[in-house]
Parts: structure tokens; sequence; C-alpha cells
């Protein structure tokens, strides 16, 4: 991978000892297959550094901190982590209710599923709480704080169980042998996102040391990493690294066009003594609703979860959208890459055509566009943009609009 700039001169070579050290330590904390597509999407998508003082630190160069986090070694911590995801989607006025229960694994519409795929609607917005603990790899736990309810992940040994206290229901299911390797593939810890953001960083990116922040009440070091590509809507990644383990507290990711962070995940209370055994055990409480489910007949919505982030570290382009839809292919490369598939389909309808709560979502994400592909509409948020043709093609990515109408003018 070509080198990427920095103040001092880090090289590929560091992205490749990432990549090493990773494989190494990976299972430190990453959470089984059906949990991570909760603890991924929430630890990964989080506004900006909350410092509270700017602590006199050695100095020290890009390439040493990011040896630093390679090298960094945690294996038990407890702590609390604040999350908050602003995408600038509109009010949904409660649909995205209505559209979670639709999803739900199930297919049963009730919502009070303990599945973790049923969750994750909730974390698309605002601000959220999250309690986590891990002792090694065959210990980890995730909590959700909500109103007067609590809904859990718990990896202990063999046994993954999900359990959702307003609804008392709980999921369960065993971690296969097959997981193990998986867990070496899935960002879902701050230290396996910013392995996974440095990893991606190439010849058009950026990579620096920008100052002390404190984090959670630890020192820690600002690594900052920006890409130059015009086009993107990343404006830059910001990770607070601690100090004396290495280990990064906290994650932001900026926009291009400014304000408030598209999201930010960090510790804001943590410990790295090892948590009571009995943090990790769990029993389905009297009354409740179990769903089982069968590790070796796993529902698709499982197994895009053991799929969340596979090739990341191999770049921002390298086989993006791998096990998307068929046909899909990228255009372009680094931060301003594109996917692009063929629903084989027509357009998206227009909201009046649709009408009701949805057809006015529809018309509150989407812009009409036109060019030498046709028209379309593309649909935006602060990060990602999809520009959908009249004539079914797809074109998205984290880059502005006028990048998708280029490459779709260009695909003609």
């Amino acid at each position: 991978m070509a080198p990427y700039e920095s103040d001092d001169s880090a090289t590929a070579a560091d992205a490749e000892e990432l990549r090493s050290a990773r494989r190494r330590k990976a299972a430190r904390y990453v959470v089984p297959a059906t949990v991570v597509g909760v603890a991924a999407a929430t630890i990964g998508l989080v506004p900006a550094l909350a410092d509270s003082g700017d602590p006199d630190l050695p100095k020290i160069s890009a390439q040493e901190l990011i040896e630093k986090i390679a090298a960094s070694d945690v294996q038990q911590l407890s702590g609390t982590v604040k999350i908050t995801t602003d995408l600038g989607l509109p009010d949904l006025g409660g649909l995205e209710n209505s559209l979670g229960s639709a999803a739900g694994p199930s297919g049963s519409g009730d919502g009070a599923s303990a599945d973790p795929s049923s969750k994750l609607t909730e974390l698309a917005s605002g601000t959220h709480t999250l309690r986590v603990a891990a002792d090694g790899e065959n210990k980890q736990k995730v909590s959700l704080l909500e109103d007067a309810a609590e809904y859990s992940l718990i990896h202990n040994g063999k046994d993954v169980w999900g359990y959702d206290s307003k609804s008392n229901s709980v999921f369960h299911t065993t971690a296969s042998e097959s997981d193990g390797k998986q867990k070496e593939e899935l960002p879902a810890t701050p230290k396996d996102l910013a392995e996974d953001a440095l990893k991606a960083a190439d010849k058009t990116t950026s990579v620096t040391v920008e100052g002390t922040a404190q984090v959670a009440g630890r020192d820690a070091y600002r690594l900052v990493i920006k890409p130059k590509d015009e086009g993107t809507t990343v404006g830059q990644i910001t990770v607070a690294v601690d100090a004396k383990t290495g280990l990064p507290l906290k994650f932001t990711l900026t926009p291009a066009s400014g304000g408030a962070a598209v999201v930010d995940a960090g510790f804001t209370q943590v410990s790295f003594a090892k948590p009571a055994a009995s943090t990790f055990d769990f029993t389905p409480p009297k009354g409740a609703k179990v769903e089982e489910e069968d590790a070796s007949k796993a529902p698709e919505h499982s197994e895009g979860s053991r799929d969340f982030g596979k090739d990341f570290d191999k770049g921002p382009s390298a086989d993006f959208g791998k096990g998307g839809p068929e046909g899909l292919n990228v255009i372009g490369d680094g931060w301003d890459s594109i996917a692009t598939f063929d629903t084989g389909g027509q357009g998206v309808p227009s909201g009046s055509e649709v009408g009701g709560d949805v057809g006015g979502f529809l018309d509150s994400l989407g812009d009409k566009v036109s060019g030498k592909f046709g028209q379309g509409t593309v649909f935006k948020t602060r990060l990602i943009n999809a520009l959908i043709t009249d004539d079914g093609k797809v074109y998205v990515g984290a880059v502005t609009k006028d990048a998708l109408v280029k490459a779709a003018d260009a695909g003609k």
C-alpha cells in the first residue's frame, strides 16, 4: 500500500505492523458474530472530543503513536461509553419504529425480539449510553441503557445471550468454531476501528499527531486522519489514544461540511481492572420469551453481521461492498470511491406516488437530479449519499452529490 502523508514520514510498514498486531491480539475483546452487528455499529459510529484539559505529555510522532496502538495489549476493562450519531436524518415521527418492527428477524412485527439486529435502528440517531466489560476473548458484555430499561449482549464461553428488559425477551445462540476466524476480521471496539482507519490510509490520506486531550480522566494523544480527496464527505477522523496503554479511548468522525461530528464514540469512564466473573453470568428471567438460534442454520441477518467489515483492512476501496448485490463494482479509489450496481428494476417512486409517512420520508431525504445518465434521486445524509437513477442503477459512497452525478454520467 502506498505510504500516507505524515508530519514525520510514517510509512505503509506501520500499517502492515498494525495488520499483524491485530491478527495476534484481535480476539482480546471482540464480541462474537451475533454481537458484532450491534457493537461495531455502535462503538464504530460516533461528536467531537470532549476534552477536560490538555495534559502535558512527552512529544510523540505519528509513527510512534501508530506503533503504540499496535502494541496495546489490554485484555480486561470495564466502563461507560457515550455515543452520539448525527447523520442529519429528518425526524421520522415514529416511522423508524414501524420500519424496525417490520424488519424484525422473526417477521412477526411485534418488535419484541432480543436479537441484536432488531436494535440497530435505535443507534442510527441521537445519543446513547453503553456499559461495556471484557475479560479476554471469551467474555464480553455490552449493555444499551434506555429509559427505565436495558438491552444487554453477553458472550460467556460458547454462549451468546441478548436480553431486552423492556419486553422481557431473550435471544440465545452459540459461538461456533468458525467464529474464531471472524473475530480477526470484525472491528468491534474503538481500538479495532482506529487500527482499521489507519490501515485504510494511503497516498490519499494525511496522518498527524495534533496535541493532547483528557478522556475519561486519562491522558491521551490526539491522532488525526484527514482525507485529501476533495470529493469525499469525510472531513477527518480523530482518535484519542491512551498515553499509557495505547488503547484508543475515543473515535470521532467529522464531516467535510463542518458542524457537529457525524459519529462519536468514547469512554466517559474506564477501568482496566479485571471485571467480576459474575458480570458475564446470565440466566433467562422467569417468564421471559426465549428465542433460540441454530448456529448451523443462522438466518440471513446473522450472516450479514458475520461479514460486517470483513475487508475493511484492505483499504477504503478494496472489495468495497463485497457480499453485496451481484454485479457490484467500485469506481475510483481512496476516500472518494463509489460502489455501483444495477437493481435491474426501476428507480425510486416519488413521495406523492408512495403517499403517507413513508412518502413524506422519501421526499425529505431525496433530491431530484439529472445529467447525461438521465434522471434520478440522490438520498443524502451528512456522511453517506446514494444516487438511484430512474432506470434502476445505484451509486453510493461517502462522497458529495456532484461526485455521484459525475460517476453516473461517466457510466453512460
